[in-house]
């Protein structure tokens, strides 16, 4: 009778047994679980500021529809229209150069305002007060027939503005 309990005891795990493993098992998955959210959040920044790899050419419209010494949101392609006061264009990135956040246009202060952590910027992108480091990204623009088109697929990093950056007629 001895010998039968014996061989009981080593082909069924007893409940002690079963349990350590099963906490084990669900240990282990709480590690991976966390290693994978760890990850996740490391990559993410990465895929954000990956540059998109297929050109993307958004129609903002026609010349004439543009008022000298404004901005105009162009909500397909995610970026801003500042028609200058000489009449040449600039698309600026509705994205702030210090953390990222998305920067409003205020009409009634004539610039934009980072609602994050203040910054602002100028209606051809210049910072005009800190944290920003440096002025709005820009997108290639041209001017095919009186038609303004931006090439929105590589934003243009630059450290000032100048004058060469912005599309005359």
């Amino acid at each position: 009778m001895l010998d039968n309990q014996n061989n009981d005891t080593k082909t069924n795990p007893d409940r002690r047994q079963f349990m350590k493993r099963l906490w084990a098992f669900f240990g282990l998955a709480a590690v991976a679980e966390f290693a994978w959210l760890g990850l996740s959040f490391m990559n993410s920044r990465k895929d954000r500021n990956r540059p998109v790899k297929t050109a993307s050419i958004v129609t903002a419209g026609a010349v004439e529809q543009f008022t000298p010494a404004t901005v105009t949101a162009i909500p397909v392609g995610q970026f801003y229209l500042a028609c200058l006061a000489d009449g040449s264009f600039l698309a600026l990135s509705r994205t702030c150069t210090h953390l990222g956040c998305s920067v409003p246009w205020d009409e009634e202060k004539n610039q934009f305002v980072c609602p994050c952590h203040g910054s602002t910027f100028s209606l051809n992108g210049e910072v005009l007060s800190a944290p920003a480091p440096r002025p709005l990204d820009t997108y290639p623009v041209r001017i095919e027939n009186g038609i303004v088109k931006v090439d929105t697929s590589v934003p243009r990093k630059r450290e000032r503005f100048e004058s060469a950056q912005a599309t005359r007629i």
